[in-house]
């Protein structure tokens, strides 16, 4: 019986890629478009492996990542555009297996899917070899607890609403790259940033103030003119 592959990728032009060149050699590969859905279709009839896109319509890569580690022993394979150190270590710390940028060569990607299937031995509810990941995302003096959605600065809670949190995790888990208002608007609120909203402006002035940000010249959350918002990667170990 062939082994099966669930690939979750927007871009189907690229799946179709990818799924094709994994199903010649006799895998079997079930493709979802977007994120929702996802965790409950592993629930029902969990694969042998999770191929998962970051940036994805509805729930995001690591979100689902982190949901599928609270059941989910199989190997999970995370294959992105996104090819930061900061987001290698955020998938490694919620639960991934392997961080796969999406210019890797198809045939590298067939033999790090097969070495993830081997240590495994093809069964996705057999007991993880490795201990269960931490929830908690270090950045220096910045502890973020992702399963329970809480956070620390110089060792104090910081006393986050839920949007404040989100808003947080979203730039965090992008450490390093610049997120636009549009961004930030679709993937937190699920509109279009019409020009005008202010609000991520007003959101993003708390969260300095409750990171100790200097509003005047931010270190911790930079704005990027014209561009929109950076989580600095370096800031937080220098303190």
């Amino acid at each position: 019986m062939s082994q099966r592959i669930l690939f979750v990728e927007d871009d189907s032009e690229l799946a179709e890629l990818i799924g094709g060149f994994l199903r010649s050699f006799e895998f079997t590969v079930d493709h979802r478009l977007d994120g929702n859905g996802v965790v409950e279709s592993v629930r029902e009839s969990p694969p042998e492996l999770v191929l998962l896109d970051v940036m994805l319509p509805g729930k995001d890569g690591l979100t689902i990542c982190r949901e599928l580690r609270t059941f989910y022993t199989g190997p999970i394979v995370i294959l992105t555009s996104l090819n930061s150190d900061m987001n290698q270590i955020l998938g490694f710390e919620i639960g991934a297996n392997d961080y796969v940028v999406k210019t890797t060569p198809p045939a590298v990607l067939l033999a790090r899917i097969r070495a993830h299937l081997r240590q495994t031995a093809g069964s996705p509810t057999s007991p993880a070899p490795a201990p269960a990941p931490t929830s908690i995302v270090n950045f220096g003096q910045l502890q973020i607890d992702v399963r329970n959605r809480t956070a620390t600065y110089q060792h104090e809670p910081l006393h986050l609403s839920t949007g404040d949190f989100d808003l947080l995790w979203e730039l965090a888990r992008h450490a390093g790259d610049i997120l636009s208002r549009d961004h930030l608007l679709k993937t937190l609120r699920g509109i279009e940033y019409d020009g005008l909203d202010r609000s991520i402006d007003v959101a993003i002035s708390r969260l300095r103030k409750k990171l100790g940000d200097d509003p005047n010249e931010p270190r911790k959350i930079k704005t990027i003119r014209h561009k929109g918002y950076l989580f600095a990667t370096d800031i937080w170990w220098q303190e």
